[in-house]
């Protein structure tokens, strides 16, 4: 799963992550970010592809170092 948030004033304003597929937002300014962002279908398809590039990229590089130290 991939997940990018954003904190301003140690508040998390919005979360993007990829098993729900889109920004939600948790406080006034990141729920009007979250439904621009959410608006923007290219946005949303750059978020959603990060998880091939970040996830599915090193999934196997950290499985196979758990598997050697057990």
């Amino acid at each position: 799963e991939y997940i990018r948030f954003s904190y301003f004033n140690k508040k998390e304003g919005t979360r993007f992550s990829s098993s729900v597929g889109k920004f939600v937002g948790f406080t006034e300014q990141g729920v009007k970010n979250a439904e621009y962002w959410n608006n923007d279908p290219s946005k949303l398809s750059a978020m959603k592809a990060q998880k091939e590039v970040y996830c599915l990229h090193n999934i196997q590089i950290k499985y196979d170092n758990a598997l050697t130290k057990s």
